[in-house]
């Protein structure tokens, strides 16, 4: 607790009652119960309101999946590196259509790859430039 022990702490209660007085304190300690009963009704408003907009319950939440210092950076690319992800990667759905309505030769060969249309400035024209960019 703020790296206050035992014995410290009693002696700062022991000031802090000589420093309020005994006429004081009473409303002090009723000032601090206030205090505390604010700070719960908050927490349980705040947990209550995460629960309506998340739809979770806070102590349903695995924290230590949330942990960082799980994370190392190495392994995880590692792993990344290693993973046998072998699955072939479809052209979509207009080159699988067109390769299976193809003759048996375009069947028998790879598929059809989309043409890559590269757009070319005209003859001496500059680039566009945008002075807001950097």
């Amino acid at each position: 607790m703020f790296g206050i022990n035992g014995p410290e702490f009693i002696l700062l209660l022991i000031i802090g009652v000589l420093v309020i007085g005994p006429q004081r304190l009473p409303e002090y300690t009723q000032k601090l119960a206030n205090l505390v009963k604010e700070l719960r009704r908050m927490a349980s408003g705040a947990r209550e309101q995460i629960k309506e907009e998340v739809g979770i319950d806070i102590d349903e939440v695995d924290w230590k999946k949330y942990d960082p210092r799980q994370y190392d950076p190495r392994r995880i690319i590692k792993e990344a590196l290693l993973d046998d992800d072998t699955k072939p990667v479809s052209a979509g759905a207009p080159a699988a259509v067109a390769a299976v309505s193809g003759a048996a030769s375009a069947s028998a060969s790879a598929p059809a790859q989309p043409e890559r249309v590269v757009e070319r400035l005209p003859e001496g024209e500059a680039a566009p430039f945008d002075t807001e960019a950097t």
